[in-house]
């Protein structure tokens, strides 16, 4: 990013606090007010009837957006970001730049509101997905061509927690398919922990939902892009839909925001010591922290870690069931990147939109569990989710 005056660049936990508008990007504040105000105004009076101020109306800008459109540029090393009212919106916006007729190259192991949009393309608007597994770089080869518009990837992917190799893939695409985007959901890892476009991505995006508010009071999305041209494309879309995120929930994002780092560390740390734990008795556990994991050391080389979500099986569909309803302090849900831990099984819940027999191609357990893991006492975690084993048999079978 090019800013008209120097700017330092200090490590990323401080980067996530700090806020300087001396580059002349962001809003002023008459006031200084530590806290960015919030702009709650839907329209805004002008001085001329022929020339515009910078705000018009809230749809086009309003300057809390821009207070943390520049803050997420910059964490996320952007030309520009963007924040709307979802984590889908954010993939629908990005979207809008496929014509009929090209093409969608995608994981075959994706979040359930990611797969349902991309059937719906393909049903709807004649753009076709191919679903092939990304953690071998060279299988997306044979699908590309002058039709490709888009590369979309995970990375650890939801909920099997496969890695995709951001660098090699972006470099194989861009040298076969110069107009082809590559596209990363880097919601699982939030930007204290990875920068796809820093490694060959175009576009990256994020349920602002998750990590990046971190205490699921808020829906939210985010897309960060590299290229002033896409940006603008980009922008055109988000100004004529009206999905721009309102004032106040800009400031509720900017404010988690700002607590990322210190979430997500103990966030981590947590999931660390629950992998080793589910490990040491046995269960087959989907986790990029652990060594035992295939792509352990390709996943280091892109992240500054293992982020806080992990799966694994038990071997049996009834007694994940009931394991996931004995737990006390796990709360069933869908989401995850909350403060408060959280446990689910996707294919009952937030990957249940994927038909049965496209899961079962696709290699998805039945009996797989979700764990995103909150900043609570790491003993408490364990000593619920060890009842929970104990009581619902889980445990006994894996042993």
């Amino acid at each position: 990013m090019t800013d008209t005056i120097a700017r330092i660049k200090y490590r990323p936990a401080t980067e996530l606090v700090y806020v300087d508008n001396s580059d002349g990007r962001g809003p002023k504040d008459n006031y200084n007010a530590a806290s960015m105000p919030i702009y709650q105004t839907a329209t805004f009076k002008q001085s001329s009837s022929t020339q515009m101020g910078e705000y018009d109306y809230s749809r086009s800008g309003n300057p809390t957006r821009s207070h943390v459109e520049n803050h997420l540029a910059k964490i996320m090393s952007a030309k520009r970001a963007y924040a709307v009212n979802s984590g889908m919106t954010a993939l629908d916006v990005i979207t809008r730049l496929v014509k009929a007729g090209e093409e969608v190259i995608a994981g075959n192991d994706l979040y359930g509101g990611t797969n349902r949009l991309l059937s719906f393309l393909a049903t709807h608007n004649n753009v076709k997905t191919h679903h092939i597994d990304t953690t071998d770089s060279e299988t997306i080869i044979p699908y590309l061509s002058e039709k490709t518009r888009l590369v979309l990837l995970e990375t650890p992917t939801n909920p099997l927690m496969k890695i995709a190799d951001i660098p090699r893939i972006s470099e194989i695409v861009h040298e076969r398919c110069p107009n082809a985007l590559i596209v990363v959901d880097n919601t699982m890892m939030s930007p204290y922990l990875q920068k796809p476009l820093e490694l060959g991505a175009d576009i990256v995006y994020h349920s602002g939902t998750k990590y990046l508010s971190g205490h699921h009071d808020l829906m939210a999305g985010v897309v960060a892009v590299k290229d002033d041209s896409i940006a603008e494309k980009i922008f055109f879309t988000i100004n004529a839909t009206g999905v721009g995120l309102g004032p106040f929930d800009c400031w509720l994002l900017m404010r988690g925001v700002k607590t990322l780092a210190v979430r997500m560390d103990r966030q981590q740390a947590n999931a660390i010591q629950i992998a080793d734990f589910l490990q040491s008795h046995k269960f087959k556990v989907h986790y990029p922290g652990l060594k035992t994991h295939p792509q352990y050391d390709l996943h280091a080389k892109m992240s500054r870690g293992p982020g806080a979500v992990l799966s694994f099986e038990t071997g049996n569909v009834e007694l994940s069931e009931k394991l996931v309803e004995l737990t006390r302090l796990w709360g069933i849900s869908v989401s995850f990147g909350c403060v408060n831990s959280l446990i689910s099984m996707p294919c009952r819940m937030s990957h249940a939109s994927i038909p049965a027999e496209v899961r079962a191609a696709r290699a998805m357990p039945e009996d797989l569990i979700r764990l995103c893991v909150g900043i609570e006492d790491v003993d408490d975690l364990l000593e619920d989710l060890y009842h929970a084993l104990t009581a619902s048999g889980a445990l006994k079978l894996a042993n």
